[in-house]
């Protein structure tokens, strides 16, 4: 009967989400407090349940989310994200464009939310269609697909911080899998992928203008643009593989490290040398620079708040006994871990749309299995994320934003946009299990 209940509640929050069109966060809300009486938890109790969920996820990571946006949003309205932009462009060329762009969109991507990035980076595409005569999803593909796996693989977005919180895995190591295995994805879904869509024709950009930089500031160099938007990354590869190097160190140099290497403490320090590098040594107050984090916080808002609700769904499923059940049910499967885990969050996709509400469902289903089975977190947390963006069709924001921008029939848009964000998902899980029989 237990089953039944959650089986029903995963189908109510996906009816909910997709066809009633109830904001995430309520949809969770309302999903796990029908889930906890149903399950038999003591309604005195559900209170608790639902302010523990949200304290035990969101305690880990909410600064960490928050300090990526505020980030991420300097680095976009400075213009260092157009100037890493037009760095790749010239570096590449005419004849290998595709590679520049997705190297661009990498790159961009990690700092930016996926939504920030697409908006700023597709009149790029477009001024290069129209200036070298190339067809416009031929040369844009690659570029949204570097911004997509960035998005659901690698920190400090939002979904991958919140599944290495839930899984309790490092988050050092999963960006270091996570770019192993984003690298082949991103190469087999872009530059290979769109060569068999020369054919598709496009409409020039008619949504979302790109808003202008502005022109009192003096924009970032190269070196400062790249070094501001990447320093979270490097930050974290370093102090994460400086223990494996020096392996001897003396238990304070240790204590520093790790220090250092708290996530939230990177995030802090890049973005404490960015608000110099990228604000105040290019003629910004530190007031305009405070309005630009003002208004990031504003823009990840219900971010944090899907996030939360997806820990107040956990919460229930552990209080109610039921995770433990759900536990010993999956193992019986003869279906691996990590394969379950993107398959779940795979199908969620399809049917909710939104990649971070069906990466952060099924990790709630499928933590269970992996305490009892000891599969690596770090590798859970990307086979969910490459779950979390299988199956993107008509019931995907992203899916309508690449269809209008390049003004595309519905049927051009599945083959394009639909298949690309297939072929990244299942190479994702393929580097995936490749990972798990090498480490």
């Amino acid at each position: 009967m237990s089953f039944i209940i959650i089986i029903l509640s995963l189908a109510l929050l996906i009816v909910l989400i997709s066809y009633f069109k109830v904001n995430a966060f309520l949809s969770f809300l309302i999903v796990s407090i029908l889930a906890g009486i149903a399950l038999g938890i003591p309604l005195e109790n559900l209170p608790s349940s639902v302010n523990k969920g949200i304290g035990g996820i969101m305690g880990d990571l909410t600064l960490i989310i928050v300090l990526g946006a505020m980030l991420g949003k300097l680095v976009a309205e400075s213009g260092a994200a157009q100037k890493i932009a037009d760095v790749m462009v010239s570096a590449f060329g005419t004849k290998h464009i595709q590679w520049g762009l997705m190297i661009t969109g990498f790159i961009v991507g990690i700092p930016l939310f996926y939504g920030i990035g697409f908006v700023l980076l597709v009149p790029l595409i477009f001024s290069i269609v129209y200036k070298y005569k190339l067809p416009a999803v031929y040369i844009g593909l690659p570029m949204l697909a570097a911004l997509s796996v960035t998005h659901g693989f690698l920190p400090p977005h939002p979904s991958p911080v919140a599944l290495v919180s839930m899984f309790s895995a490092n988050i050092g190591m999963t960006l270091i899998y996570g770019l192993a295995v984003a690298i082949p994805a991103i190469i087999l879904a872009g530059p290979v992928f769109s060569k068999t869509l020369k054919n598709i024709k496009s409409g020039p950009v008619t949504l979302f203008e790109q808003k202008e930089i502005d022109e009192s500031y003096s924009i970032p160099g190269k070196a400062n643009s790249f070094l501001s938007a990447t320093l979270p990354v490097f930050l974290l590869i370093i102090v994460t593989v400086i223990p494996f190097i020096f392996s001897g160190m003396q238990p304070k140099a240790t204590s520093i490290i790790e220090f250092i290497g708290a996530p939230s403490i990177v995030m802090l320090i890049a973005l404490i040398i960015a608000t110099y590098t990228l604000g105040i040594r290019q003629g910004r107050s530190i007031k305009d620079v405070m309005d630009i984090y003002g208004n990031a916080v504003k823009d990840i808002a219900m971010i944090l708040l899907i996030i939360a609700g997806a820990g107040i769904f956990k919460q229930i499923m552990e209080d109610s006994g039921i995770s433990n059940d759900l536990a010993n049910g999956l193992q019986q499967l003869p279906i691996h871990p990590l394969i379950l885990g993107w398959l779940i969050a795979a199908i969620i996709r399809g049917c909710v749309g939104s990649a971070t509400v069906a990466a952060l469902t099924a990790a709630g289903v499928i933590m269970p299995l992996v305490v009892q089975t000891g599969v690596n977190p770090n590798l859970m947390v990307l086979s969910l994320g490459a779950g979390s963006l299988m199956f993107s069709h008509v019931n995907d924001a992203g899916f309508w934003m690449f269809k209008e921008y390049f003004n595309l029939s519905l049927k051009d848009t599945l083959k394009s946009w639909s298949v690309m964000e297939a072929i990244v998902s299942i190479v994702g899980l393929l580097g995936v299990l490749l990972l798990s029989v090498i480490i």
